[in-house]
């Protein structure tokens, strides 16, 4: 097998490649240059031939010069309609590109820019599309570069269906933990990158079970590496009914919070939605009572401080005598 020029380098890394040949760099390439170039077997190139051909219609080229094979990749000069992008299209991508440049990463978010840019190409003179209609706020933003190889292995594992060995390390720990996960979905959440998983068997050590499935910031994974070991997506795995059924990240024992909310943090509070089963209540002058369910109890806390003395929390109880005890602890801190 070729070395791979690029080990971090996956499938579909190397099909969108493929694509850019096929496109944007019209000539002939032989069978060896492209499994150097894509970092795959000769097999595997012609495996993704294959898949551009049957998958989007397009014939591309063969010819023998002795015993060599060569693949001839020639530009169409009509695009079919559903290939191309219209100005509003390539507009919604800016946007996107936009207010997610801080997750992507340099590398990711160059590769973005670049399809952009090659596809506005396409679009008439006069639906050009302007230069800096969008943009983002970075502040507490974690710069995500130094963290592409574990993303892009992680992808890779999810596409093959392979348990990862990852070494971790949790924000108050002081040294990492070594553990197997079989990686299940990558998600944002308030301008962090997280990994939901499931744990896998480490070898030669007993399975021990969790109550919850781990969470896993990006950001403190330190090493992460594909095994042989191949996982089955569980049937009952739903992310949207594991994670968007009540408020809170971190999961825990679901119980129901009541708070009341005045002024400015009443319409912030009204405009969300921060459960599926919240419920609005409008108070006279202004204010409003805000039911729903939760499952994690430093996200409520932390939560209602955030909108100072325009919230009160009302239930749980418990809930409402840690929250003195945290305001105490605050306010001795500027004593």
């Amino acid at each position: 097998m070729p070395r791979k020029l690029n080990p971090d380098i996956s499938h579909s890394d190397k099909l969108i490649k493929l694509l850019g040949y096929l496109f944007f760099r019209p000539g002939s390439r032989s069978l060896t240059q492209l499994a150097t170039e894509l970092g795959c077997s000769k097999q595997g190139v012609q495996s993704l031939v294959a898949k551009v051909e049957s998958g989007y219609g397009v014939r591309i080229g063969r010819e023998k010069r002795g015993n060599r094979l060569f693949y001839i990749f020639a530009s169409p000069r009509k695009f079919p309609p559903a290939a191309m992008l219209s100005s509003s299209e390539l507009n919604t991508l800016q946007m996107c590109r936009a207010f997610t440049e801080n997750l992507l990463g340099v590398e990711q978010f160059g590769d973005a820019m670049l399809t952009i840019e090659k596809s506005s190409r396409m679009l008439p003179e006069d639906e050009a599309l302007p230069e800096g209609n969008f943009g983002v706020l970075r502040f507490g933003t974690i710069d995500y570069s130094p963290f592409q190889k574990q993303l892009r292995t992680l992808v890779e594992a999810m596409e093959k269906k392979r348990v990862c060995e990852v070494k971790y390390r949790r924000v108050l720990d002081k040294r990492s933990k070594t553990f197997r996960i079989k990686p299940l979905k990558i998600f944002a959440h308030k301008e962090s990158v997280y990994v939901h998983a499931r744990y896998a068997k480490m070898p030669g050590e007993p399975f021990k079970g969790a109550d919850y499935d781990p969470l896993l910031a990006l950001h403190r994974i330190k090493t992460v590496a594909i095994t042989d070991t191949k996982f089955v997506l569980p049937k009952d795995y739903n992310f949207e009914r594991t994670m968007n059924r009540q408020f809170g990240v971190i999961r825990g024992q679901r119980f129901k919070v009541k708070a009341e909310f005045t002024g400015w943090a009443a319409g912030f509070v009204t405009e969300r939605t921060w459960s599926p089963d919240q419920k609005v209540t409008r108070r006279r002058g202004g204010g409003i009572a805000l039911e729903f369910t939760a499952s994690s109890e430093p996200e409520v806390l932390n939560w209602i401080l955030n909108f100072g003395d325009e919230a009160k929390l009302i239930g749980p109880k418990a809930l409402v005598g840690k929250l003195r005890e945290r305001l105490a602890t605050v306010s001795g801190l500027y004593t």
